[in-house]
């Protein structure tokens, strides 16, 4: 294994040289937080990828395949599916908006007041988004080291603060490119290959498993209409994939370069599950289906090959922990933070207030990335983390977000009923049904709908001078401001 862990080894050297070379570049809070907002077609198109292809996809997706066959690819399959929708539909209007969270946008277009309680919704999703990135370090680590999941959660969570706090999005946006790279080879071009001539081909796979293995709808209809509740709908209204948008040179480069990113998601799913159906035929009797990647990595890959797969894998997680984690804590920063205090900043930002910004951005995403490893240790079950926080996501902000990009009358009123309405009935309905149920998504999104339309035509209609501005904004007429948080009283 010394070949493996060198390869590994050198990989998270690599990632801590980046984000030093990234903290030299982000001087403010545009540079830290979105790159400038001049990532060009390429460098977008990658980074887009690999923030939501993470350890679920990856070691999830594959898991998926060794249980349901080709229609595992289900999951990742409609997280393709969003990032296309919000490519093509929303991502030039939400480059243009020149915003940094998803919350600003919501006080732009409702004119102040709805920030506080959303960035709190969206703060927990990407919260506990980070956190399930970062557990899944212990399975990665316990194949290649036999490490403590403590000690494996610590490390692999303290390489990505530590790269994420040194240079913010410029050394996330590097770090993913290489990510992207690592992931295209080691999945796509090592890892699928092998495992499908390994499980004797096509043919071999088909005299041995069931029919329904490849049967594209097998995973079942109801399964496959959830996933495209949380992860279509989710990639449209994320504050990791928006801070992502926010980062594009202009609306084409959102535009295609999120498509090109989209596109790679669907083959990138259907190789998951490829992978996985090979692994059903190579290891029949897996105790965990989650187990299947990092099995047919380990028993199958030559050596040199199999720490590249597993770099792959380190890869996935990586670029999905630290997307959220900045996520995280650009929202708790500017949406949270600095409203309760009542910090409105100026128009004109010297250059010493510049570099506090940076500053304080750095020790909120210190800070929210030593929750984040604290969260991950105190808590096992992956898939119930990230359903807490897809429905959190999709129950409580997706009627408001779309609403407003897409409804005119709809009101602040309207949509401070919505994520509240939304946001109860799906924790409620969790703690009834039980996490993993199908119910929470579903009557909470109907609860949260029903009571934007009846709130918003029970109010008075935003005020025209808002939407106007709002207008302005959404076509691009309007220079990037300074000042997040818009006075309740506008």
């Amino acid at each position: 294994m010394a070949v493996d862990y060198t390869v590994i080894v050198v990989y998270l050297a690599g990632m801590l040289a980046v984000g030093w070379w990234g903290m030299r570049r982000a001087r403010s809070k545009s540079e830290f937080l979105v790159a400038g907002r001049r990532l060009g077609p390429a460098m977008y198109s990658g980074t887009m990828a690999a923030i939501v292809l993470g350890g679920a996809s990856t070691i999830g997706g594959v898991g998926l395949g060794y249980q349901y066959g080709l229609s595992g690819a289900w999951m990742v399959f409609t997280i393709g599916l969003g990032l296309l929708a919000l490519s093509v539909f929303f991502s030039a209007r939400i480059a243009r908006l020149k915003v940094y969270t998803v919350s600003e946008m919501l006080d732009l277009r409702y004119g102040g007041r709805a920030g506080v309680i959303s960035g709190v919704v969206m703060w927990a999703y990407t919260l506990m988004l980070a956190v399930t990135s970062t557990i899944a370090y212990a399975t990665i680590f316990d194949v290649l080291f036999d490490m403590n999941r403590t000690v494996a959660i610590v490390l692999g969570g303290s390489i990505v603060v530590a790269y994420s706090t040194l240079g913010g999005m410029w050394s996330i946006t590097l770090t993913d490119m290489v990510q992207f790279v690592v992931k295209t080879v080691g999945v796509l071009l090592l890892l699928l290959p092998i495992a499908v001539v390994r499980a004797g081909g096509f043919s071999e796979m088909r005299a041995k498993l069931p029919t329904e293995y490849f049967d594209p709808l097998g995973i079942g209809g109801e399964t496959i209409f959830t996933y495209v509740l949380i992860y279509t709908f989710g990639m449209l209204i994320g504050q990791d994939i928006w801070q992502r948008v926010f980062t594009a040179r202009g609306d084409r480069t959102a535009k295609w370069g999120g498509t090109v990113a989209g596109t790679y998601c669907l083959v990138y799913a259907l190789a998951g599950a490829v992978i996985g159906t090979a692994a059903k035929v190579l290891y029949p009797k897996l105790t965990s289906p989650d187990d299947a990647f990092a099995t047919i990595v380990k028993d199958e890959l030559p050596v040199g090959v199999r720490g590249l797969v597993l770099a792959a894998a380190l890869a996935a997680v990586m670029s999905t922990s630290s997307g959220a984690l900045i996520a995280c804590a650009t929202v708790a920063n500017n949406d949270i933070w600095s409203r309760l205090r009542g910090a409105v900043r100026p128009a004109a930002v010297p250059a010493e207030d510049a570099r506090d910004e940076v500053r304080d951005n750095r020790v909120f995403i210190l800070v929210m990335g030593l929750a984040v490893i604290g969260t991950a240790i105190a808590l096992n079950n992956v898939v119930e983390a990230l359903t807490v926080a897809y429905n959190l996501l999709v129950g409580g902000l997706l009627v408001p977000i779309l609403g407003g990009l897409l409804w005119r009358r709809g009101t602040v009123q309207g949509a401070l009923a919505a994520v509240t309405v939304g946001g109860l009935a799906v924790i409620g309905l969790m703690a009834g049904y039980g996490i993993l149920a199908n119910e929470p998504v579903y009557y909470g999104l109907l609860s949260s709908l029903a009571a934007y339309v009846v709130v918003s035509l029970a109010t008075r209609p935003t005020d025209a001078a808002v939407l106007a501005a709002w207008r302005e904004r959404l076509a691009g007429r309007t220079p990037e401001r300074v000042s997040e948080p818009v006075p309740a009283s506008q």
